[in-house]
């Protein structure tokens, strides 16, 4: 008698996660076991679990590991732990408002004692934006979170299990080319610290000279600048943020529709939203943004075709994370460029619908030999361009 199909995606099985261990136990973020002697010590581990580095647990009745939050005998004590991380979360996010609005503050005293126009003054627009990302958001966060955990329900639970393993999975699976992509930027980031030109400055600098995208009557002013940019960055905290949206578009992109279409949507909507910079912003450009917004393009087009791959709530998180961008964009807009956003974002999702038909299936797309191929070619391109950044930067 032939066994049935299992009609789950991957993520929803119980082999996505490794086989439990003997009695009781809980596994952290970086894949190290922990074995506890009881239910009651595996319970005050989830309690006293202050970083969140409990990722999965098991318990004699366990074949695989799983969730903390698949197991109801668990609920109550993650809801204690759930609330107190909400309640650091709303307490850092306070700390950070608190920082940055001093600083916008100061900044916008500075503006009228200067007599400059507040819209058009970068520091200040960049101490909002931080105030935003670093404070606002966490804060609003943090009390949605305490907000949940206070209405704790296993009903409530049980449903947002798709979402929970869904990125449980994607956080444990495999992504070499993000993170040589990674390492790519964070190699050319050093040669900006370290190298003999000056580091960037607002008024211009000789690393905006050496490899930005620089602009003449709507045009890059030279086609290879096109290729440099994306791996320069103005600041760490630019830095920060573009690496953090790598390592994760990337991923879920890699692990989803597989490494040749990463390299792939990196060049092409890298390319295509440098040519929206030349166009509609004259000031010069750099950063990885143009790729990246490409990457969530590709996604937020490639998972609606594909929708039984990912969890609808995982889903709308894109989209949620598409129109904070495009309200960051607006608030930042003297300082960030919306239209290499918008036409990295639109050369991303016209790479998916091209590439890819609506498909019912619960398996991921396999790469093709064609696939392969172009994806080598644009993972050297991407290489080659890293490479003539850093010489750039040389001097």
């Amino acid at each position: 008698m032939t066994e049935e199909p299992d009609e789950r995606p991957v993520w929803a099985r119980p082999e996505a996660f490794p086989p439990a261990g003997p009695g009781w136990g809980w596994v952290d973020r970086k894949g190290r076991r922990h074995a506890c002697g009881s239910f009651e010590e595996l319970a005050a581990a989830i309690v006293d679990d202050a970083g969140a580095r409990m990722d999965l647990v098991w318990t004699p009745a366990s074949e695989f590991q799983v969730l903390p939050e698949e197991i109801p005998s668990l609920h109550e004590s993650l809801k204690q732990a759930r609330i107190r991380w909400a309640l650091w979360e709303i307490g850092e996010g306070r700390r950070q408002m608190l920082v940055f609005g001093v600083m916008l503050g100061l900044l916008s005293l500075f503006a009228l004692a200067t007599k400059q126009n507040l819209l058009a003054f970068s520091p200040a627009g960049l101490a909002l934006l931080l105030f935003l990302v670093l404070g606002l958001i966490p804060w609003y966060q943090g009390r949605k979170r305490l907000e949940r955990a206070q209405e704790w329900s296993t009903t409530g639970v049980l449903g947002a299990l798709p979402e929970l393993r869904f990125e449980t999975w994607l956080m444990r699976q495999k992504a070499p080319l993000t993170r040589l992509l990674l390492i790519l930027i964070a190699v050319v980031g050093l040669f900006q610290i370290f190298g003999p030109l000056p580091l960037f400055r607002p008024q211009g600098g000789d690393q905006l000279q050496a490899a930005a995208l620089l602009k003449l009557n709507g045009h890059p002013q030279n086609g290879w600048r096109l290729a440099t940019a994306p791996f320069l960055h103005g600041h760490p905290i630019h830095f920060l943020f573009n690496a953090m949206a790598l390592a994760y578009l990337g991923r879920r992109m890699e692990v989803l529709a597989r490494w040749p279409h990463v390299a792939m949507v990196f060049v092409l909507a890298a390319w295509i939203g440098g040519e929206a910079s030349a166009r509609f912003v004259s000031k010069p450009s750099l950063g990885a943004s143009g790729a990246l917004l490409g990457m969530l393009g590709f996604l937020l087009v490639f998972e609606s075709l594909h929708r039984r791959l990912v969890p609808e709530d995982s889903r709308r998180r894109l989209l949620g994370g598409l129109v904070a961008t495009a309200v960051i964009g607006a608030i930042g807009f003297r300082f960030i460029d919306n239209a290499a956003h918008a036409g990295g974002l639109l050369a991303g999702m016209a790479y998916a619908l091209a590439l890819f038909p609506k498909s019912a299936s619960i398996h991921r797309p396999r790469e093709t030999n064609p696939d392969r191929v172009v994806g080598l070619l644009a993972l050297a391109a991407i290489v080659v361009a890293a490479g003539f950044t850093c010489f750039r930067l040389m001097g």
